[in-house]
């Protein structure tokens, strides 16, 4: 409300009026009771700008005020439309904004020039039709600057959602992995506590091994450092199946790959190894994974017999439905189904240059 204040400068007019003007007491008393009583009026108009666009009664009292002011003291008090002017661009519904300001415009013009001719103040008329612009143009601002923070805010709070489902992703692809090979390793150490006690101790250090690795993976991750490259998650698919007497077949090199695709086949390495030892009791585990300076495929494919338990799991679970958020981020497509004559493939497509993806 502080904004209106300034605008209080037109009233000198009708206070200079009261002053200078020779009019009986009681006439006097009552002018200076109806200005006061216009100008708490007005600021509770104004004060409630922001409110929605409606025919207010203190508005129409407002209204009332001026033109009986205007009419019955004369041309000093036409400046009174003003106010009108302003509390209409700011307060009645946008299709009656400007009918009302030319008719508070029009009941200025002839206080001024018919009713009580002062050619001095010709120019409050204008002043009225000014301020009508001048308020519709605020108005405007004010909108647009709404909209707009409430544009950021939702800007916001899909980022904050989004950081949390890719935060949720990373600690479910690395955790599961992790944790599926220590607790197979731990199932295995204990079944040869009583008959191989050393390899037992053996399983059971790679147990170990494994919680501490997945301990700084976990901080790296919440730190927002962690990038696992494809060839690190090959690495420990061997050492992981190996360890479950799974055959594992890997490529005999990884071929130079952009980060961002590095880092994708990678986690799909991780998600499928850690599907295989869950849910495939697989034999042999054959990962491919050619370049042809275009376009880099995967292919993890298993003899496993579990498809079925696998299809359910992958088809609504976090694990697939995170490795196809990542891969179709870089413009790829991910794959996972039975194979004709038993087993189960996971095969990822992604284009080694920058793809535009719709979100």
């Amino acid at each position: 409300m502080a904004w209106a204040l300034p605008w209080l400068l037109f009233q000198v007019f009708p206070v200079s009026d009261i002053v200078t003007t020779d009019r009986p007491v009681p006439v006097r008393v009552l002018a200076v009771a109806g200005l006061v009583a216009f100008t708490v009026v007005y600021l509770q108009v104004v004060r409630d700008l922001g409110a929605p666009r409606r025919v207010r009664p203190e508005y129409l009292v407002m209204v009332v005020l001026a033109v009986a002011l205007a009419v019955g003291f004369g041309s000093s008090w036409a400046g009174l439309m003003i106010y009108v002017s302003a509390a209409t661009a700011g307060t009645l519904p946008r299709r009656w904004v400007w009918p009302a300001v030319l008719a508070a415009a029009a009941v200025c013009a002839a206080v001024v020039v018919v009713l009580d001719y002062s050619p001095g103040l010709l120019f409050l008329p204008p002043v009225c039709l000014l301020t009508g612009f001048a308020m519709q143009g605020t108005g405007h601002l004010i909108s647009l600057n709404r909209e707009l923070q409430e544009a950021r805010e939702e800007l916001a709070r899909s980022a904050v959602a989004e950081e949390r489902m890719r935060f949720a992703r990373d600690l479910h692809d690395l955790l599961g992995h992790s944790l599926s090979l220590i607790a197979l390793k731990s199932e295995l150490a204990r079944r040869l506590a009583e008959v191989d006690p050393p390899r037992a101790r053996q399983e059971m250090a790679d147990v170990e091994e494994a919680a501490r690795r997945a301990l700084a993976e976990v901080r790296d991750a919440v730190s927002g450092y962690r990038q696992v490259s494809c060839a690190q998650a090959l690495a420990e698919a061997r050492a992981a199946l190996s360890g479950a007497g799974v055959a594992v077949r890997l490529p005999d090199a990884v071929p130079a790959l952009p980060g961002g695709v590095d880092a994708a086949l990678g986690w799909v390495v991780r998600e499928a190894t850690t599907n295989v030892l869950r849910h495939s009791g697989a034999a042999r585990v054959t990962v491919e994974l050619t370049e042809d300076g275009v376009r880099a495929v995967l292919t993890v494919t298993d003899d496993g017999a579990g498809t079925g338990q696998r299809l359910t799991v992958l088809g609504s679970g976090a694990g697939l439905a995170g490795l196809r958020e990542r891969v179709a981020a870089l413009g790829g497509d991910l794959a996972a189904g039975p194979v004709d004559g038993g087993g189960y493939r996971v095969r990822a497509e992604v284009p080694l240059l920058p793809a535009s993806v719709t979100a």
